[in-house]
Parts: structure tokens; C-alpha cells; sequence
């Protein structure tokens, strides 16, 4: 009897959290491009944060502990990291970059206020430090740890990956062609299952963070190369 409230109560958590994210990119993108949607978005984004610390506290009754990072985990964060970093450019150079229309590209920033440098820099800034943060604390700790509980390990860290992505591929879509699209979700899905097998064995999001961290640098190093030059 227990299992199966339990079951539920993990697949209520997902039903209740994972849409959120794709609610709020495709509303800023594609519904409502102007401030309204800023706004959807930052809902979103809110609702993304503070509903795990809800659940935590008043449904699984728990305390909310904050674990620091370990010298291995920077380590291994830093050693992934400089990984992700020099695949993602090598394969945006040898690849990515032959399907990738730059000029709907700038449209589609200049519309979401990208074109601007100092804008640019401070968004970079935000999901280069914060939003990954963010994202390893939602996606792995919550997520993954919703997952296990109605899966095993290895299901839950494909599921949690699969989860993750959706929200990218919508978000990729509206600046990239299909074939863009797909080389750029597989490569969030790749990341995605690395960062949740790293959950699952480390029991920290900081090796993911620290990493998530450099593969983020790339992305807008491309992006700026996209955009900018």
C-alpha cells in the first residue's frame, strides 16, 4: 500500500512540474513574443524553483538540506565539462553550422531582444550560472529522484533525460531548421542521461552543475559567433 502511494505521489510530481517548462518556452517563442510572454516564462521559471521545495517540505515532509561540493566533485565537474565543451564546438564546426540559416537565426533573437550585445551577455551570464544551477536542481535532484521512485535506476535516468529535452526541442525549433533541431536535441538528451547517471552514482548535481557550466559556454559561444560576428 505504501509503494503504490508512492508511485502516485511521484507521478502526480512529474505531471504537476515537467510541463511547465515546455509551457513557458513555447508561450514566449511562439504564442505571446512580447512582454506577456516574458511573463508566462517567468512564471515558469518560478514555478519550476519553488515547486520541488513545496513538495519537499509539505508532501514528502522533509527538510530541504544543502549538500556542498566536494574536491572530486569540481574535479570531475571540470575534467566533464572541458569534454562537453570541446565536442559540442567541434561538432557545431564540422557540422552544425552547414544547417543553420544565421540570418533567421538574428531575426529570432533581435524578436526576443537578443541582438543586443549587453542584453546578450547578461542572459549568457544568467543561464551560463544560474539557470544551469537551476536546471541540475530541478531535472536531477527532483526529476530524477520522481523517476526512481516509479522505475528503475537506469529507466529513471533515461526518463529524466527524455523529460529534460522537451523543453529544449521546442525552444531549438524556433531558431533551427528540423535537421539543426535534431542534432542539437540529441546532444541535450546525451547530456541529459550523463548528468542524471552522474546523479545516480554521485548523489550530488554539482559534478552536472559544474559541467553544465562549460557545455553552456559553448552554446553561447556559438550563439555569439551566430549572432554577432
Amino acid at each position: 500500500m505504501l509503494q503504490i502511494t508512492l508511485d502516485k505521489k511521484a507521478l502526480l510530481a512529474l505531471m504537476l512540474l515537467v510541463p511547465a517548462s515546455s509551457i513557458g518556452v513555447a508561450t514566449q517563442l511562439y504564442f505571446l513574443p512580447g512582454l506577456e510572454g516574458y511573463l508566462v516564462a517567468l512564471l515558469s521559471k518560478v514555478w519550476l524553483l519553488l515547486f520541488p521545495v513545496i513538495w519537499l517540505s509539505f508532501v514528502d515532509k522533509n527538510a530541504l538540506k544543502i549538500q556542498y561540493p566536494k574536491r572530486s566533485d569540481l574535479l570531475a565537474g571540470v575534467g566533464l565539462g572541458l569534454i562537453m565543451l570541446f565536442v559540442i564546438l567541434t561538432v557545431y564546426w564540422l557540422l552544425g553550422w552547414r544547417w543553420i540559416d544565421t540570418e533567421y537565426v538574428r531575426e529570432r533573437a533581435r524578436l526576443v531582444g537578443f541582438s543586443s550585445f549587453n542584453i546578450y551577455l547578461l542572459g549568457a551570464g544568467y543561464w551560463i550560472f544560474i539557470n544551469s544551477l537551476l536546471e541540475e536542481f530541478i531535472w536531477r535532484w527532483f526529476v530524477y529522484r520522481q523517476c526512481e521512485i516509479l522505475v528503475s535506476s537506469r529507466l529513471a535516468v533515461i526518463l529524466s533525460a527524455l523529460f529534460f529535452t522537451i523543453h529544449h526541442i521546442i525552444g531549438l525549433a524556433a531558431y533551427f531548421d528540423w535537421r539543426a533541431t535534431a542534432l542539437c536535441s540529441c546532444g541535450v538528451f546525451i547530456a541529459g542521461i550523463i548528468w542524471s547517471w552522474c546523479y545516480l552514482n554521485y548523489r550530488s548535481i554539482w559534478i552536472g552543475y559544474i559541467s553544465h557550466i562549460f557545455a553552456d559556454i559553448a552554446i553561447f559561444l556559438i550563439g555569439w559567433q551566430l549572432i554577432f560576428v
